[in-house]
């Protein structure tokens, strides 16, 4: 059930003067946390935590709950020490929504002591009084360690990977997955001086993209697509959007750079846990060996979804004398030339795949489309993140704005911009709906994000190609049998194909595939990962999900990058003996319609 839209909160409208005494606005706020009151909040206030107080990703609606989760996780984590950091501002976003920002940064005097950080959102009340409509708090740091978010590189000349921990067979944490969410997750943990290895089954670091179809890109914009501790993609050397060559070597200069220790040609075959013992025993296969490792916690780093493709299936198989293949196995269109080409799917895969058949001068091409897609323009996402992610902001900054943000006002405020740019330029859309194409003209992409995983275009030029008429649209019956020389449909038409190509994803319940690697006893205490919880939290990733050593990661780079860190910091706590406290009160239990 896709939650967002139901829950209880939405942008202020108020009018905020361009000349106000912002110092004295944030000063006389920053002086309320030490013990704030009801009245210091609008009735509507949301509080989102990211692991400062709740030892988890929390986001908690109205004034009422906000003050009872505060002041319950307060008992056990005494926060203190507020100062305000950074200059207050005032933001103006869509439809005379307004609110003064400011930033600040405190203690928690609990066990562990911490470092945090945070940002208050106020607004003007009708009388002249000011009150807290959104708070945000960040765990930073653990008191007493070193940070996790610098780190020294070694020297790649004079250490490998392997030599700078050295090869053991015993770790604090083994992470399972080399892309870049595992490779994030690593790097954390070596800034914190937590003993890990990467267990990845490719040759090389970076191979999972450079494996990959030929023309494929990032969907994240370049100044998104960093791994920690630096820009690994400077703009002056790269484009908006990054090949996948590009990310690759990328990414192995990275991983070069700050000694990553990874174990390329391992496959990960199967972990028990020991509980009395509280530790993973883990069989892998490397380099054609057999061998059993053993370490504290796990971190499944392998993606979102499995690797297990889906497909439709159509009456009569047999009768196809074409070729057919899953957008899993695709690599180029390039032998196809002069042949008749079908994808079946609408999504980003999709649409490379028909982009490629068109340039490799196949005779016709053919999208059949199951379903309405979504389509945003590649420009105008770039806008919606050009004010947080550029060359200006740092990337550590950028990503406590961006990622702090209730998932659930993202989604009004990128509602609200992408589909103003669209209102815009009305015949671009027009256009494709003309030539046969579905649009989602009620489009969300935080949903497609964050529930569907997917299934939307990141339009890179492919729709003009569809709306001129060179990729041919099949959207008004879909096939259900084959023939020798293509596809039948409902309504009795025929679509001709040579080259069927299926961009119909994967299976993508991740917990199927922890039941077999590591038992049904152990995948049963699991949540499951991706989807949107009862508060807009995704499900499972980044955080406590039923085991207590066990943590998915997963997502974007931009998420690979952010989050990883807070799985480092609650490894790091565990292994000082000081886990951080899970604060699981205050559950959302109102149903409001917005």
């Amino acid at each position: 059930m896709y939650t967002l839209p139901s829950l209880p909160c939405a942008f202020p409208n108020c009018s905020i003067p361009e000349f106000i005494d912002l110092p004295a606005v944030s000063a006389h706020f920053t002086r309320v946390l030490s013990s704030p009151s009801k009245d210091d909040f609008t009735p509507d206030a949301i509080w989102r935590d990211s692991f400062a107080m709740t030892g988890t990703l929390r986001t908690f609606y109205s004034s009422d709950s906000v003050l009872e989760a505060w002041a319950n996780t307060s008992k056990t984590h005494h926060p203190s020490n507020f100062c305000s950091f950074g200059e207050p501002q005032i933001i103006r976003a869509p439809a005379g929504a307004a609110w003064v920002n400011f930033g600040f940064n405190f203690l928690t005097n609990g066990t562990p002591k911490t470092t945090c950080s945070g940002f208050l959102s106020v607004v003007p009340m009708e009388d002249g009084e000011w009150k807290i409509w959104m708070m945000r708090t960040i765990l930073e740091q653990l008191v007493g360690q070193p940070s996790v978010d610098v780190y020294s590189p070694v020297n790649p000349i004079l250490e490998s990977p392997e030599s700078f921990n050295g090869i053991k067979r015993d770790f604090e944490c083994v992470i399972i997955g080399g892309g870049q969410a595992g490779l994030a997750v690593g790097g954390r943990l070596a800034a914190l001086g937590v003993t890990y290895v990467i267990l990845e089954k490719f040759d090389e670091v970076g191979d999972n993209w450079k494996t990959r179809y030929d023309s494929t890109k990032s969907d994240s914009y370049v100044h998104e697509a960093h791994l920690p501790f630096e820009r690994t993609f400077p703009k002056d050397s790269y484009p908006e959007f990054l090949t996948k060559d590009m990310l690759s070597v990328g990414y192995k200069k990275w991983a070069q750079t700050y000694g990553i220790n990874i174990w390329c040609s391992t496959k990960f075959l199967s972990g028990s846990w020991d509980a009395g013992r509280e530790t993973w025993s883990l069989n892998i296969l490397r380099h054609g060996q057999d061998s059993t490792i053993y370490c504290s916690n796990v971190v499944f780093a392998t993606g979102a979804g499995s690797d297990v493709p889906v497909s439709p299936t159509y009456e009569n198989q047999a009768a196809f004398k074409g070729i057919t293949l899953h957008s899993g196995a695709y690599k180029s269109a390039s032998e196809w030339k002069g042949k008749r080409g079908v994808v079946v799917g609408s999504a980003n895969t999709a649409h490379d795949v028909a982009d490629d058949m068109l340039a490799a001068g196949m005779a016709s091409v053919t999208m059949v489309q199951r379903s309405p897609t979504y389509v945003i323009p590649a420009e105008h996402y770039k806008e919606t993140h050009d004010k947080v992610y550029n060359t200006h902001v740092p990337t550590d900054i950028a990503d406590r704005i961006y990622f702090s943000s209730p998932a659930a006002l993202g989604r009004i405020m990128s509602r609200a911009i992408l589909h103003s740019k669209a209102a815009q330029e009305p015949e671009r859309f027009d256009a494709l709906e003309k030539a046969g194409f579905l649009f989602d003209r009620d489009g969300d992409i935080i949903y497609q994000i964050f529930e569907r995983f997917g299934g939307h275009y990141m339009d890179v030029g492919t729709s003009a190609r569809i709306a001129s008429g060179q990729i041919q649209m099949k959207s008004d019956s879909l096939p259900i049998s084959w023939v020798e020389d293509g596809l039948v449909c409902s309504n009795g038409s025929h679509i001709r194909a040579d080259v069927v190509v299926f961009a119909t994803g994967f299976i993508g319940n991740l917990r199927l595939l922890v039941a077999e690697l590591f038992g049904h006893g152990v995948a049963g205490q699991l949540e499951d990962l991706w989807g949107l919880d009862e508060e807009g939290e995704l499900k499972g990733a980044f955080k406590p999900c039923g085991h207590p050593a066990f943590w998915y990661h997963a997502g974007a780079v931009g998420q690979a990058r952010y989050f990883s860190r807070f799985i480092a910091l609650q490894i790091k706590a565990k292994t000082l003996g000081t886990p951080l406290t899970v604060y699981d009160g205050t559950r959302r239990a109102e149903k409001v319609s917005m």
